[in-house]
């Protein structure tokens, strides 16, 4: 049974089909069958859960909820069943309905929280988390997000059966590099946190060393994400434990780095991978002053740090 339209403060749920005109340009009519099973699987989500489906954009919706809860329990059904990758955001705050359609900043919010996503995550605004219980949300931090004159702080939804691996949102200050959220909580360590700290700003490589298991990962992970802001070239994770070979690694870092952004990567017509590499390398020997516009390196490879 289809609810009545929520009023006052509502919660909206916003969907759309990532990658979708290509989609449509590869196999229109692969693409229409799906979209028919897609509109299917989000309708009865919604509905099952007090939702009020009251726009489609083609290749998403729009839905009201009372209750900010059934609204994320509606967003997580939706993604348990859908063979599309939808990326859904949601945003609560007060809305005018006017016949048939709502009218009010929260929608903006959702439409740009959604749009920050990727095929196959929830994304939540404070407005919504802070009204949650019961419900495992990361907080992706503040982030700017296009026409909104304020940053939203972002939570992603984390449920079974979901995808918990992302890339970086598509907001307005993603700094360069390819750290992505952690998934646990980092606690403790913060005279191990605070040396690192200085050691990452004092020197060009810092090389964490230990024995296996004790942590040295992620408390590299942890400082690069706290320092990430402060070098505007970004801080990259490169993972090398499979590489063997050391004349390999210029070459690893080179297709981590492509796969993220422009690490030295090859454009059309441009120099191989490693050569980029290579020249970033010696650009940054030749500069006078290392805090300025530069990344940092981490080696783990925690029980004291070794500063050359």
């Amino acid at each position: 049974m289809t609810a009545a339209a929520p009023s006052g403060v509502v919660t909206f749920l916003f969907t759309d089909v990532e990658g979708s005109t290509r989609r449509w340009e590869n196999d229109a009519e692969a693409m229409r069958v799906a979209l028919v099973a897609h509109d299917n699987m989000l309708r009865e989500a919604i509905e099952a859960h007090g939702g009020w489906m009251f726009k489609h954009t083609g290749d998403g919706v729009c839905a009201a909820f009372s209750s900010p809860r059934a609204a994320v329990d509606a967003a997580v059904a939706a993604q348990r069943a859908l063979e599309l990758p939808v990326r859904m955001g949601i945003a609560t705050g007060e809305a005018e309905i006017r016949g048939s359609d709502y009218f009010g900043a929260v929608l903006n919010r959702a439409a740009r929280v959604m749009a920050a996503g990727h095929g196959g995550q929830i994304l939540v605004a404070d407005s919504t988390a802070v009204l949650l219980s019961g419900i495992d949300l990361v907080d992706l931090g503040p982030r700017r997000l296009r026409d909104l004159p304020t940053p939203v702080q972002v939570f992603q939804v984390q449920a079974e059966g979901l995808r918990t691996d992302f890339p970086p949102l598509r907001a307005l200050d993603v700094s360069p590099g390819n750290l992505r959220p952690q998934l646990t909580s980092f606690i403790g360590r913060e005279s191990e946190v605070a040396e690192l700290q200085a050691a990452v700003k004092a020197h060009r490589l810092v090389t964490l060393t230990g024995v296996g298991g004790v942590g040295k990962t992620r408390l590299a992970l942890e400082v690069a994400a706290r320092l990430a802001d402060e070098f505007p070239d970004g801080v990259w994770f490169f993972e090398l434990a499979a590489v063997a070979d050391p004349a390999a690694v210029p070459d690893a870092v080179a297709t981590a780095g492509q796969e993220c952004g422009p690490v030295g990567g090859r454009s059309a017509g441009g120099p191989h991978p490693t050569v980029g590499v290579r020249q970033r390398r010696a650009r940054a020997r030749r500069r006078r002053r290392p805090d300025r516009g530069d990344s940092r390196a981490l080696g783990d490879g925690a029980n004291r740090c070794h500063q050359p």
